[in-house]
């Protein structure tokens, strides 16, 4: 995953299109993506943003759904829809496709996507560590829709902040289960991310399936995975 440049202020970093996302004029299928890039200033160190696109069968733009904190001290809700295009460079920091399903059946994922993001219950809230943030939000949506097969960075920090404050709930890939405390502790076992440690937010763990280790901030050092496909 590609960071920023750092001798650039965030503020003033290229947020253009990356090109990663199909052109909706030459992919008629339906298309749902998911994104990770390096989170804005200083929480670059340690974690990543993510965020959720959806391209239903035939139509003719994209929408982007994520959670941010700009402005929600001020009264601005935490989700953002259409912010910017679907798969912009975020603050500089160029994004990763985590997730990529077309096709046959995507359009009934789409609607069952859209029905959790409607209930996601911290629509006005937003905290940096450990949650609720950007990363709450995308591993509701995926727990929310286990069809999805939605693997996680392991530096999203906030995906392990399981709503209402739950202790124990599937992982996000919907493939294994895990405890938390209020994010900041906890055990996430799952078939596709493996084994999972999280300290005070910072995860640390193995995959089996694809060799890698998970290092806190770093993310995953080994054997690359392709994007999440269900």
């Amino acid at each position: 995953m590609f960071g920023r440049d750092g001798d650039i202020p965030w503020y003033e970093a290229r947020r253009d299109a990356t090109g990663l996302a199909p052109n909706p004029a030459t992919t008629p299928e339906a298309v749902i993506q998911a994104y990770a890039a390096r989170a804005v200033a200083w929480r670059g160190t340690f974690a990543v943003h993510t965020w959720i696109v959806v391209k239903p069968a035939g139509a003719p733009r994209y929408r982007r759904y994520e959670v941010v904190g700009f402005g929600v001290s001020r009264g601005t809700p935490a989700i953002r829809i259409d912010r910017t295009g679907p798969d912009n460079y975020w603050f500089g920091a160029q994004p990763e496709v985590i997730l990529d399903r077309r096709g046959p059946g995507v359009d009934a994922l789409i609607a069952r996507v859209e029905d959790a993001i409607a209930r996601y219950p911290y629509p006005h809230e937003y905290r940096v560590w450990p949650g609720p943030n950007s990363n709450t939000f995308t591993a509701f949506v995926a727990r929310s829709v286990p069809e999805l097969g939605l693997d996680l960075p392991s530096n999203a920090v906030g995906k392990d902040f399981l709503p209402g404050g739950a202790v124990f709930g599937a992982a996000p890939s919907g493939t294994g289960w895990q405890v938390s405390l209020f994010g900041v502790l906890g055990l996430l076992v799952a078939r596709a991310e493996g084994i999972e440690l999280n300290l005070l937010g910072l995860n640390l763990g193995i995959d089996l399936a694809a060799p890698a280790l998970k290092l806190p901030g770093i993310g995953r050092l080994g054997v690359a995975r392709p994007a999440s496909a269900g």
